[in-house]
């Protein structure tokens, strides 16, 4: 029995095995659902796949656009900003050269004030030809913006001069009625000059000495294309020939000036020239008087009676510039490289940075000078500040001339007039006029020998023998301050003034009265050790010291 049932349940279990069998060897056509879940994984898959690829062509595509949206909204911001830059640029430049134009016009109309005012002659000199108003709207009106020019760096100050004569040249000729019998110089006097020497430039002017004919010596003044000007300009606004002409209106103004201002102490204008040179066309040279520059350490080991006559040509200077007939005039760059000696006189020789008129106010707190050892609070009146440009000037005086050239080395019986005025004008307690009148008194005491009245020095010596008609060669010893470094050579009044200083030199054994003045009408006189190289010479007369 048991037997049995295992055998039906073998018998089952082969039949079961060979149907399964037969299923899957001959029943193709028929695939039942589970025997193709791997396919269905991979149909899956591959749509998966499908999708995704989909999707990341999708999101490649939106990222894309995405990227070519924001390229292109950074791309336009940037256009923007370079148009606005460009724009800017643009507008900037074109500011700047209305800048310039406007400086120009100033310049222009400032020079034109200048010309309105009728000039009264009255000063030493031949006037030179007016000033063309032609020229000067040339300079004024003629408008090129060339930036090629502009960034070239122009070369050294002495080819502007050299060009000056290789270049077309414009003489103007004298104006008819000047009533001038010396045709004033122009660009044909220094077409063949000789022996150009650089002198020297400031913020905008070189200035050239140059002998013309071979006989007379003169300045000429132009614009320095390296100086500190043109460079600046240049570098602000990009055109060499409108920062010239910007420029040059300094030197038409000194001109200008010097046309106006005619005075003993003003440097004499000669002519001018404009013509063309490699750098700019129509270019100005003025030719004026040529002075040798002040050197103070010079100045203080001279005589007193040559600082005494610098100290009286400023103050009738300052006397002329605070009633000039551009009314009151002030020098704004008051230094002593502004001047210049000729012949021993003093003359201003830079004037383009004179300012006629008072500065204007609406109370004392804006009539304020400040200068750097003292402060001075002016008057406000009927809006002006009264007589700011006069006190100006003569402050300047007091400081950069009076109080080292007027009191040293003076004759005893002047020094407390001079101390005097040096204190007076140093708290500007005097006005010009007082300080010229003072110092006309003390030129006055001078040249007539009144100073010498109080003199009560007591002679040590029983007397001089007299030799006219000699000299003494040698024998020199030094004294200060003298007019010569290797000798005493004094200037006095009389014989009774020479022996006085003789007697006050230990040295001085004898003097020698020389028939040579100076500006004063005092006698040069060499004072010496003693009398052993005594030989003839008409004309002067030796003083020998019998005892000691």
């Amino acid at each position: 029995m048991k037997r049995r049932k295992i055998v039906v349940a073998a018998g089952f279990c082969v039949s079961f095995f060979l149907g399964t069998l037969m299923n899957l060897l001959f029943i193709p056509g028929f695939e039942h659902h589970q025997n193709h879940p791997d396919r269905v994984h991979r149909l899956y898959r591959a749509q998966q796949q499908q999708q995704q690829q989909q999707q990341q062509q999708q999101q490649e595509r939106l990222a894309d656009d995405m990227r070519l949206q924001i390229g292109n909204s950074a791309a336009a911001p940037a256009a923007a900003v370079a148009a606005v830059e460009g724009n800017l640029e643009a507008t900037t430049t074109s500011q700047r050269q209305a800048d310039l134009q406007q400086q120009i016009q100033e310049r222009y109309e400032e020079v034109l004030r200048y010309r309105r005012h009728q000039a009264s002659w009255t000063g030493a000199g031949d006037p030179v030809r007016p000033l063309e108003r032609r020229r000067l709207m040339d300079l004024a009106q003629r408008h090129s913006w060339d930036s090629n020019r502009g960034a070239e760096k122009p070369g050294g100050r002495l080819s502007h001069l050299a060009s000056l004569h290789s270049q077309p040249q414009r003489d103007v000729a004298p104006n008819p009625g000047s009533g001038n019998s010396t045709r004033p110089l122009g660009c044909s006097s220094i077409d063949n000059v000789s022996s150009v020497q650089y002198l020297g430039s400031g913020y905008t002017k070189a200035v050239y000495k140059v002998v013309l004919n071979s006989s007379l010596s003169v300045a000429l003044k132009c614009v320095d294309f390296g100086g500190h000007d043109m460079e600046n300009c240049v570098k602000k606004y990009g055109s060499v020939e409108d920062c010239y002409r910007l420029a040059s209106f300094k030197i038409v103004k000194e001109m200008t000036l010097m046309e106006r201002l005619q005075h003993p102490n003003v440097l004499k204008l000669y002519g001018y020239c404009y013509q063309d040179s490699s750098e700019v066309a129509d270019t100005v040279t003025a030719i004026t008087e040529l002075g040798s520059p002040l050197e103070m350490i010079q100045l203080l080991q001279t005589s007193w009676e040559e600082r005494f006559r610098i100290c009286l040509s400023l103050a009738r200077l300052l006397h002329y510039l605070a009633h000039s007939p551009l009314g009151s005039v002030t020098l704004l760059d008051f230094r002593p490289r502004q001047f210049v000696l000729v012949q021993g006189e003093l003359k201003v020789t830079d004037l383009d940075d004179a300012s006629p008129g008072e500065s204007t106010c609406s109370g004392p707190e804006d009539c304020i000078m400040e200068f750097p050892a003292r402060t001075f609070t002016l008057p406000c009146h009927q809006g002006h500040c009264l007589g700011i440009s006069e006190k100006r000037n003569l402050y300047n005086a007091y400081r950069f001339f009076f109080t080292y050239l007027l009191p040293h080395s003076a004759p005893p019986t002047l020094r407390p007039l001079l101390d005097k005025i040096v204190n007076a004008t140093g708290e500007l307690i005097w006005g010009v006029d007082e300080t010229l009148v003072h110092l006309e008194n003390v030129l006055h005491l001078y040249k007539t020998g009144l100073y010498l009245q109080n003199s009560t020095q007591m002679h040590r010596t029983g007397g001089y023998t007299r030799v006219p008609n000699a000299s003494i060669a040698g024998e020199n010893y030094r004294c200060w301050p003298s007019y010569q470094h290797e000798s005493c050579l004094l200037s006095v009044f009389s014989v009774r003034e020479a022996i006085d200083v003789c007697e006050s030199h230990a040295q001085c054994r004898a003097f020698v009265m020389t028939n040579q003045t100076t500006w004063t009408g005092h006698q040069l006189v060499f004072f010496k050790t003693g009398s052993a190289s005594l030989s003839p010479s008409p004309g002067k007369i030796v003083y020998l010291r019998l005892s000691g």
